[in-house]
């Protein structure tokens, strides 16, 4: 009689959003149990929901011991086969407007956060031979103006995924996607039909992103398929990162 397989855990921050709820669904189709966490309710595509704040765990450390617990518990004695960090927020403002407070709460959920999970969960996702997927921002090294604490809050969460693969070693693979303009609902009501179209244009395939397509790209990422990928940053962008913008 064939033993039955360990059941793989995927834990995927910010599952309520459209890319939290692509991510959720591609790692179930894989075969992964999914533990979505979110600040807001209406998460779907997952096995488990947990509701918390990520910038309340930057700021206390009992309220992150009390979110590692609940994760643990949802996990069922088992180890985290890839923990997404793929929550953000995205605070605009220029120069002459950001306040402290845009800079902390916008560095607490994009870049504190998927450090303090990635460290408190070491000892399940070594157990599983698993690895992280930090879901950064083609904003991490092409940007446009009032963009300035959310790309740097995604520069530095590449540093954060290079710096963690390295450190960790043979222990955790970590790696990173930049996703450019993507098909969300928040996205698409934000531009507007003409703004999307015009969005889209500037993107040599001539589209933005679909939510599945960025999925697909982190299931492969922590995925057997990937095992020698380590501190990788993998823009999928559609090209809009390799495209030199003349006016003439």
């Amino acid at each position: 009689m064939t033993a039955a397989r360990p059941v793989k855990t995927a834990v995927v921050t910010g599952a309520s959003g459209g890319i939290g709820a692509a991510l959720c669904a591609a790692f179930g189709q894989a075969g992964y149990r999914v533990i979505g966490c979110d600040v807001r309710e209406g998460a779907s595509n997952c096995d488990v929901f947990l509701r918390f704040d990520l910038r309340t765990i930057s700021a206390s450390t009992a309220e992150l011991h009390l979110v590692l617990e609940r994760i643990r518990e949802g996990l069922r004695g088992g180890g985290v086969a890839v923990l997404v960090n793929n929550a953000a927020v995205q605070v605009l403002g220029s120069v002459d407007t950001l306040t402290i407070d845009d800079w902390r709460a916008t560095l607490d959920v994009n870049l504190l956060a998927p450090f303090l999970l990635t460290q408190g969960l070491l000892p399940e996702l070594e157990r599983a031979g698993g690895s992280v997927v930090n879901v950064a921002s083609v904003h991490s090294h092409l940007t446009m103006p009032g963009f300035v604490a959310y790309a740097t809050s995604k520069a530095a969460l590449v540093g954060l995924t290079r710096s963690m693969a390295v450190d960790l070693g043979r222990r955790v693979r970590v790696n990173a996607v930049l996703p450019a303009a993507t098909a969300t609902p928040m996205l698409l009501a934000g531009l507007g039909s003409g703004g999307a179209d015009a969005v889209a244009a500037v993107h040599p395939m001539g589209r933005i992103a679909r939510p599945e397509e960025i999925a697909a790209a982190v299931v492969y990422l922590a995925s057997s398929a990937a095992s020698f990928v380590n501190g990788a940053v993998l823009a999928v962008d559609g090209g809009v990162g390799a495209r030199l913008h003349n006016p003439i």
